[in-house]
């Protein structure tokens, strides 16, 4: 398995194992199957004949309704990543998840543009098919085809030979797809020691991710031992830029060591 390797401001290596095509194959598909289940039964318990009549056949009300029945569908991907810290079903299912290519959580917008961009890596030959298609060239039915399957390949194609395996959604939004193979050993690595009585300042900090407590930590660590005050102050600004939070420590190592502390905290309590 490829392995995507970050080196943190206090030059600090961080392996992540990257997810195989396989795995994304695999996700992709359930993701699907939940899809097309979801308009399936949409079909199949909603009245559309009574809505129909509710409306007086009224065609443009008719088709605002369908619309908004496939929202969930059109939109799955962008809020389960989202709302899951990088994962839809089918990447839970398969132990996947996104993260920035700096190892942190990706923002809104990585979400947003990986969202978006899955026009190019799965349907940008599709809609060229649609388009060849309505020049009327019946007779040239096996490049239309030909057309459509390599559409539908494009992101895989651009995973199996990117070095990261990236789609395009993922090279623009700098964003990598990691296997999460070594959950129990890297939950130890971001542990803290907490008392029964320890009370948290920071309830924030459950934006951030394992991900992003084992890059601070391992940070940390380091530019304390080093008495490195620059890359602390960069630390601070990092978390503060992800998670909102609004210092009440004067001293950065107070901050960040709390902030460790209130993430161990609130997590081990879920």
């Amino acid at each position: 398995m490829k392995r995507l390797q970050i080196k943190t401001a206090q030059n600090v290596d961080i392996n992540f194992t990257i997810a195989t095509v396989g795995q994304r194959l695999f996700a992709f598909i359930i993701d699907n199957i939940i899809k097309f289940a979801y308009i399936y039964f949409a079909y199949q318990f909603l009245n559309f004949r009574l809505i129909d009549d509710s409306f007086g056949g009224d065609h443009w009300t008719i088709k605002a309704i369908d619309v908004l029945i496939f929202l969930p569908v059109t939109f799955y991907s962008l809020y389960s990543e989202i709302l899951l810290n990088g994962q839809t079903l089918g990447k839970m299912l398969l132990k996947i998840r996104v993260i920035h290519r700096d190892g942190f959580k990706p923002s809104i917008t990585d979400y947003t543009i990986r969202w978006f961009l899955r026009t190019i890596d799965f349907n940008l030959f599709s809609l060229i098919f649609i388009y060849l298609a309505s020049l009327g060239l019946d007779t040239e039915e096996e490049l239309l085809v030909f057309v459509f399957i390599v559409g539908k390949l494009v992101g895989f194609l651009l995973i199996i030979f990117t070095e990261k395996n990236q789609r395009f959604g993922d090279l623009i939004a700098n964003t990598v797809v990691i296997y999460l193979k070594d959950d129990v050993k890297f939950s130890d690595t971001i542990s803290e020691t907490i008392t029964e009585s320890y009370k948290p300042l920071y309830p924030s900090v459950i934006r951030l991710s394992d991900n992003d407590a084992r890059i601070i930590k391992d940070t940390f660590n380091m530019a304390v031992k080093a008495n490195d005050y620059n890359t602390l102050v960069k630390l601070r600004t990092k978390i503060i830029e992800v998670t909102g939070i609004k210092s009440t420590h004067k001293n950065d190592k107070a901050f960040i060591d709390a902030v460790l502390k209130d993430y161990n905290y609130y997590t081990q309590s879920m």
